[in-house]
């Protein structure tokens, strides 16, 4: 069984392909390759002898395979040079190459492509099958054939067809004789035949193996008698290079061939049709103009359309006057129907030199591609040509226009374009089925505005930025929670810490993680605030995350559109503000606006253009002519995709659906079978393929290939920034007025009442400032003394009296030693300590636990302090709100010009308590030192020496 099609088979397909190009006669070029000299001989073989009276003959030949194995390009141009000079310069000559070598295979082809120009061009033909994959790296010469194999079944579909046929076989041979059917185990080879004998088994069933066919799974499955071997279907499409309609070189399916026939897929893309154009003239279409009652198979009808992107597009036709993709169409530009049919007459009568080169154009795009499916379908060939006046139609003057006109006058047998089904124009004309459903919609255009003084903040919503401060007061109310009621925490009720961690604190650190802040602040102790603070910095990472990525775009600007909700939006209905819009006039859109809104069409009937490009090119021109364009919503759609600056965009709802439809004369027979071939291509998705062909384009055309373009902002983007900061500035000169206005004016207030002292957990300079009463005033020569303030410390600061300085006048030297060996200093309260003189006055503190004598200021007016408080000495505040924490209470006397006072005398008196507790307190520590040795004494004996007894010892003499 053959799987593949056998070189006799490849060589009957070679030659009906150069026959049908009507090529009598050619060159061949051999490249190395297996097989390829004996496809060659065949074909001359063949050729030689015939096909229906055709025959082609092979008059040179160039052998390549017996070049060195690097083939050199400038020796292969010169042998293809000489090659084409021997060969006969004529229309009906080819050159076939025969190469499975791609290398040698591109080599010859470039080498074609340059002598084309300067010798009589050749048509080349591949001799060797191709697959798909090959034919993407041979890009020349233009009109270059290639055939291969494609539908390519599998392995197994091959095996399950060959059972098939032997069954098939078998089977018919035992209905006829089940004896011979059955094969003999005992064959003699050396047995001659004897014809009066019956046939063996074998023979037997040959003959109904060569008899038998039937459709398999690979397609029609065979014997071919005289070879013996099982013939299967293949299926080859041959393909010709040509240019797409942008103009670059493309393969195209120009016929197949299947079961021995060649069968042409496209009238025009063969290059049979080239030829007889070139014989003919250009735009010649074979067989008479139809006629109402003839068949359509075989006859020419006469089409018209307009161009609406991307339904129909025009190029220029080439040097020659030819379209190397598209159809030809003619340009009138002029609704006589007499130089019309003169044009046509010309065509026919090969007189193309008296037509204008303006007035040839080449055709193409989705209506075209429609057109030219029906006429390969219903065998017919069409004359094309572009309406005069460039208008769908409407009634005007008595009579109807653009390309209603034409077919209701003749002149046309169809309308192949964007043509709109509506009431009006089918009481006069035909339509067939919709083949595209659209509607109306509103073009605008954007308006590049720069960004404004907020665009800092367009990054996130308005509601964004109001959760972010909430959540961090929030955040940061709860951080100062956790601080003050955990055991650890920065408070005076935790560790005694010389500084407080506050709600100021608290948002102090929230503002410097937010906006990355790289200041000094305070940060919570507890593990409770520590977790909630880094929380809180998580959600700003990814916050201000965001907020980056999306800043350049918005500080750029962005682009406003005109907002148009539809059709009745009120500045289509009441343009009071020189709101412009309009569409194309004699259109299905000003029908439907003149019917429905007729004052409406009163207004923008000034402003109406005459085709969709000229309504678009009035919304792009600076300043934009139009504010709005209405129009057919796939037109629309097309110009916003291919807008390459992406200023335009379709706003609104749509409305008006409607239907594109071909259009016919009245009661024209040919209208119900085009309907039918419509609606068949809709449903096996022809027209989806039509329309992802020529609507998936870039959107934005050149726009995204700026997607890499460095954005720079000016200063006119951070405008809002400098305003903020400026701001900024103004709200710090207000706060400060306002701190003066406080401290001048409520600060003294709020000192005279006893309520609301306590505001270490909100501020500690507020705190501060209320609860201290010393201030340092310059005093007047005037003045009977010094004036001392009374002294105001916090509830929560753990004072601890200890013993007077060395300035103060002690009582006796031995004393007053030993009351000073006696006190644990630490390094902050000797430091705080030195650092308290002023004015002769000195104050130390010292926190250490929170049982300590607790001191507060007498009230207003009282002229005794509390118990343990001498004075009202000047004292330098910790940043809690009470006294310096590092210093100790060492209340030295005061000594204040004038008589002396009552807190003198009490001072004394206090003085003398002192040291009357020293004296008990050193015999207590003399007796239990005693006891102590004493008892050591009875447990361990005289001449043992405890380290306790030394202890005990220096607690003695420290006590003395």
């Amino acid at each position: 069984m053959m799987t593949r099609m056998p070189p006799s088979g490849l060589t009957e397909l070679l030659l009906a392909v150069l026959l049908k190009g009507g090529w009598h006669g050619g060159a061949a070029a051999l490249c190395p390759g297996e097989g390829n000299t004996g496809m060659l001989q065949d074909l001359e073989q063949r050729g030689h002898s015939g096909v229906d009276g055709a025959h082609w003959h092979l008059w040179e030949t160039l052998n390549l395979t017996r070049l060195e194995e690097n083939i050199n390009e400038d020796k292969v141009l010169e042998l293809v040079a000489q090659l084409l000079g021997r060969t006969p310069s004529s229309p009906a000559s080819s050159a076939v190459l025969f190469s499975s070598d791609p290398e040698c295979t591109a080599t010859v082809l470039r080498s074609a492509n340059q002598l084309g120009n300067a010798l009589y061009p050749m048509h080349w033909v591949m001799g060797y099958p191709l697959n798909l994959d090959s034919l993407h790296s041979i890009g020349s010469p233009l009109g270059l054939l290639a055939y291969g194999e494609v539908n390519r079944k599998p392995l197994n579909f091959y095996i399950r067809d060959t059972l098939q046929l032997i069954g098939r076989a078998v089977y018919a041979a035992t209905m006829v004789r089940p004896d011979l059917a059955l094969i003999q185990n005992m064959v003699n080879c050396f047995d001659k035949p004897n014809k009066h004998e019956l046939p063996s088994s074998g023979q037997y069933l040959a003959r109904f193996l060569s008899n038998t066919s039937f459709m398999g799974q690979t397609g029609p499955v065979r014997v071919e008698r005289s070879l013996s071997r099982v013939v299967t279907s293949q299926h080859f499409h041959i393909w010709s290079l040509q240019r797409d309609p942008l103009g670059q070189p493309s393969w195209v399916t120009v016929a197949s061939w299947r079961s021995g026939a060649l069968e042409l897929e496209e009238q025009g893309l063969w290059p049979g049709a080239s030829q007889q154009q070139r014989e003919h003239g250009p735009g010649i279409r074979l067989g008479g103009r139809w006629q109402a009652g003839l068949p359509v198979a075989g006859s020419r009808l006469r089409v018209v359309t307009l161009v609406e992107h991307p339904f129909v597009f025009t190029r220029e036709v080439d040097d020659e006057g030819q379209c190397p993709a598209g159809q030809l169409c003619l340009d009138p530009q002029t609704n006589s129907s007499e130089f019309l049919n003169q044009l046509f007459r010309d065509l026919e009568q090969a007189n193309s030199s008296s037509l204008p080169t303006e007035m040839r154009k080449c055709c193409y795009g989705y209506c075209i591609d429609l057109l030219e499916k029906l006429a390969e379908d219903m065998q017919f060939q069409f004359d094309l040509y572009i309406v005069g006046d460039g208008k769908y139609g409407a009634w005007k003057a008595g009579q109807w226009t653009g390309l209603v006109g034409d077919l209701r006058s003749g002149m046309a047998d169809l309308a192949v374009t964007s043509f709109s089904i509506n009431s009006a124009r089918s009481r006069v004309i035909d339509f067939t089925s919709p083949f595209f459903s659209t509607s109306l919609g509103i073009l605008v255009r954007s308006k590049d505005t720069a960004a404004p003084i907020g665009a800092f903040m367009w990054p996130l919503h308005w509601s964004m930025w109001v959760g972010i401060f909430v959540a961090l007061h929030i955040t940061a109310l709860f951080i100062t929670l956790y601080e003050w009621n955990s055991p650890f925490g920065m408070t005076p009720h935790g560790r005694n810490r010389i500084r407080i961690f506050s709600y100021s604190s608290a948002l102090n650190l929230c503002y410097a993680i937010l906006f990355g802040r790289t200041v000094a602040s305070k940060t919570p102790k507890c593990c409770t605030g520590r977790f909630l603070m880094n929380l809180w910095a998580i959600f700003c990472l990814l916050v201000l995350s965001s907020y980056t990525a999306n800043l350049a775009a918005v500080m750029v600007g962005e682009k406003t559109f005109e907002e148009v909700s539809g059709i009745h939006d009120v500045k289509l209905h009441h343009p009071s503000l020189g709101f412009r819009f309009g569409t194309v006039r004699e259109s299905s859109a000003e029908d439907y606006v003149k019917k429905s809104f007729p004052e409406m069409h009163e207004y923008m009937r000034r402003f109406n253009k005459p085709t969709t490009p000229d309504g678009v090119s009035t919304l792009k021109t600076d300043p934009p002519q139009l504010d709005a364009f209405i129009m057919d919503k796939a037109l629309l759609d097309y110009e916003v995709s291919i807008d390459a600056d992406c200023k335009l965009l379709t706003v609104g709802k749509p409305f008006a659906i409607e239907g594109y439809g071909i259009g016919l004369p009245q009661n024209s027979p040919l209208t119900r079978n085009i309907s039918e071939y419509v609606s068949r291509y809709k449903s096996d998705g022809y027209m989806d393929m039509l329309h992802d062909k020529w609507y998936k384009v870039v959107p934005c055309g050149k726009r995204v290939f700026a997607v890499t373009e460095t954005l720079q902002m000016g200063i006119q983007h951070f405008s809002g920034l400098f305003v903020l900061l400026c701001v900024g500035v103004a709200g710090a000169l207000l706060t400060l007025l306002g701190e003066h206005a406080f401290f001048r004016f409520i600060l003294p207030h709020l000192r005279q009442q006893q309520r609301f002292k306590y505001w270490l957990h909100t501020s500690q300079k507020i705190h501060r400032a209320l609860n201290t009463g010393f201030e340092d005033e310059p005093k007047s020569e005037g003045e009977s003394g010094d004036r001392c303030s009374t002294l105001c410390l916090s509830e929560n600061c753990n004072l601890h009296r200890l013993p007077p300085s060395s300035s103060s006048p002690p009582p006796s030297t031995s004393s007053t030693s030993n009351s000073i060996s006696t006190t644990k200093w630490n390094n902050q309260s000797i430091k705080a300590g030195q650092e308290a003189k002023e004015h002769n006055k000195r104050v130390h503190f010292n926190l250490e636990t929170l049982s300590s004598y607790q001191l507060q200021a007498p009230p207003p007016g009282s002229d005794r302090g509390r118990r343990g408080l001498v004075g009202s000495p000047p004292t330098q505040l910790c940043s809690n709100g009470g006294p310096n924490p590092s210093l100790s209470l060492v209340l030295s006397p005061l000594s204040c010009s004038g008589n002396s006072s009552p807190w003198e005398e009490e001072l004394h008196e206090l003085q003398g308590r002192i040291e009357e507790f020293r004296g008990q307190l050193r015999a207590a520590l003399a007796r239990r030192a005693e006891l102590q040795r004493t008892l050591v004494r009875e447990r361990h004996g005289p001449s043992k020496s405890d380290p306790n007894t030394n202890t005990l010892t220096k607690d003695t003499n420290r006590a003395r």
